[in-house]
């Protein structure tokens, strides 16, 4: 039986009388034990964040720990990439590729640590500001509750955590139930080997209901950033309307392949990124709108390389897919593919359990109002629908409950133009798919996708406010 593995709360190392079991999604095998916090572990880290807040660390004291971050995750690359297969069932590759990515989101807050500026203000460009000189500073808003998901154990945590620090705000960070173990290698790497003081980083550790409520409504937390469903997201801020609160929420991402578009191309990527992580992910390519022209070929080329894809243990190195992070996960998405086999869809691939894993599946003929369309599978699925004119494919597109990437592929500029404007995502991606994301761009959406936009540079910026400064001269 694995030993409890324990977290920090400022300066402490803690333990709880009863513990949290961690389990592979694999194979259902115990992987780890954490604490069970509850609410006076939240009330002992919030403390520990508000007094680090009043002994605040330099913007070269920040840079230089994320940099020396930066150079940790290097490495540690394959203890983090290992523990992320055996806790979110991510394949070893695609763990490893999760670990390398914090390399550049630490690097990228280091920059923010040392470029934090506000701007001069032109208060002297009416009558009542001559003589004087006006400035606004970015000051740290205050201690951060963060609250991260499952899909990416590791990054999005790092996504919460470097621009936390590159602004200076302390964090108090609550992982998810099912893959804690990341994030706590994370915390002692920083606190060890990097130079974090304590209170700068705490980690309250067990379900929603012991530990959700209490960080979310604590009157010391100044700034909530959510990541997760939607459901939940809004829940939380209607909780904290007095917070400022990010969310990144949900998504059905749309790709739209048009005729004079390299359909190959699309096939080749839409093969990966319909399936990573069994497509748990918020911009994982879902609905496939394909002109019908093209529409025979591209469905037998994606086909053909997502039948070659290797289902099994995320541990061994030749896997491409494993399992969703619970059996009932796998069943809800096993149950909404019978339903639209029901409503008249094609199960052109997959449907099945390979050794308990849901084998990845293409749909053809999928319609609106089925689930696999309407809603976000977040699971090893994609659906293909004809269209014979872009403004149907466009407008089908449109008519989500989310808003965070979609994709077009074209060979036409004014077609590329088009959809940019007229796609109503945070993100629109032309000869790409809509799962493209690298770590310091803007990454957020709209409607029930979420609020704010990630990627150090805008983190920042939503973790500090604005101090206006005016001098007589």
């Amino acid at each position: 039986m694995p030993a409890t593995r324990p977290v920090r709360i400022g300066a402490d190392t803690v333990t709880t009388d009863e513990d949290l079991v961690v389990r592979s999604p694999f194979d259902g095998s115990e992987v780890g034990r954490v604490p069970r916090c509850d609410a006076s572990h939240v009330e002992r880290a919030v403390r520990a964040g508000v007094a680090a807040l009043a002994d605040p660390l330099a913007p070269w004291q920040r840079a230089e720990i994320l940099d020396a971050a930066a150079h940790a995750m290097v490495r540690h690359r394959d203890e983090l990439a290992r523990t992320i297969a055996q806790e979110a069932a991510k394949p070893i590759r695609t763990a490893r590729v999760e670990a390398e990515r914090t390399v550049v989101t630490f690097q990228s807050a280091a920059v923010e640590a040392r470029t934090l500026v506000g701007e001069v203000v032109p208060i002297d460009g009416a009558s009542p500001g001559a003589g004087k000189l006006a400035f606004t500073l970015r000051v740290p808003r205050g201690v951060v509750a963060a609250i991260s998901p499952f899909n990416f154990p590791l990054n999005l945590v790092v996504h919460k955590v470097a621009p936390a620090i590159a602004a200076g705000c302390p964090v108090v960070l609550k992982p998810a139930s099912q893959t804690p173990l990341s994030a706590i290698l994370l915390q002692e790497i920083l606190m060890d080997e990097c130079g974090l003081p304590p209170g700068w980083l705490s980690i309250v550790t067990g379900s929603g209901g012991a530990i959700g409520d209490p960080l979310v409504e604590h009157p010391d937390v100044a700034v909530i950033t959510f990541t997760g469903s939607p459901d939940v997201g809004w829940a939380i801020a209607a909780k904290a309307a007095d917070k400022h609160v990010g969310l990144e929420l949900g998504n059905n991402a749309p790709v739209i392949i048009e005729p004079s578009g390299d359909w190959q191309a699309a096939a080749a990527k839409i093969s990966v990124a319909g399936f990573s992580h069994a497509g748990q992910s918020c911009i994982s390519t879902q609905r496939i709108y394909v002109h019908r022209s093209i529409a025979d070929e591209f469905t037998s080329a994606l086909v053909e390389r997502v039948e070659d894809l290797v289902v099994g243990d995320p541990l061994d190195e030749a896997t491409d897919v494993s399992s969703l992070i619970s059996e009932s996960e796998t069943e809800r998405v096993r149950a909404w593919i019978a339903e639209a086999v029901e409503a008249g869809a094609e199960v052109r691939c997959g449907g099945d359990l390979v050794d308990g894993v849901l084998a990845p599946t293409v749909l053809s003929g999928v319609t609106p109002e089925m689930e696999v369309c309407r809603s976000e599978v977040f699971g090893p699925l994609v659906g293909i629908i004809a269209y014979d004119e872009l403004d149907d494919a466009l407008a089908q597109a449109n008519d989500t409950r989310y808003g965070l990437q979609a994709a077009v592929f074209t060979a036409e500029l004014a077609t590329a133009l088009r959809a940019a404007r007229e796609l109503d995502f945070g993100g629109v991606l032309v000869n790409e798919v809509p799962t493209f994301r690298t770590d310091q761009m803007p990454y957020g959406g709209v409607r029930d996708s979420g609020n704010t936009k990630e990627g150090p540079h805008y983190a920042v910026r939503e973790m500090t406010r604005e101090r206006l400064v005016i001098i007589q001269s």
